[in-house]
């Protein structure tokens, strides 16, 4: 009985240093289905980008998680308008998916007043 709870308890303790040790691109990858294809990485934060039959995902996860700041996440296929998540976010801006078949992409990603953009790419 003891050793059943003994390795009850070891096995609860794995599991929440696992959940504690898990990193942001990873709580990111599970946001957007596919494989990632492209990072773009700035001061203050980064903006992962997830490709899979035609579509991109993208999220903007802040250097530093855990604080509400203002965050946003952008992807324009050339020839359309950008599809936009924007607002005051602890882990993530995003997940933001949009069909682009073979077309461009312009991605982009703030945190904090930070931001990047990619200009045209993916094509």
């Amino acid at each position: 009985m003891r050793r059943r709870l003994a390795l009850g308890t070891a096995v609860l303790t794995a599991t929440g240093l696992l959940a504690v040790a898990v990193p942001q691109q990873a709580q990111a990858a599970a946001a957007c289905p596919g494989r990632k294809v492209r990072a773009l990485h700035f001061a203050t934060g980064s903006v992962l980008v997830y490709k899979r039959d035609g579509h991109v995902c993208a999220v903007t996860v802040p250097e530093k998680p855990g604080t509400k700041r203002q965050m946003s996440v952008s992807v324009q296929a050339r020839g359309d308008r950008p599809v936009v998540d924007s607002g005051r976010f602890a882990y993530r801006a995003g997940p933001v998916t949009v069909y682009v078949g073979k077309r461009c992409v312009w991605l982009r990603g703030t945190v904090s007043g930070r931001s990047v953009s990619s200009g045209w790419t993916l094509c």
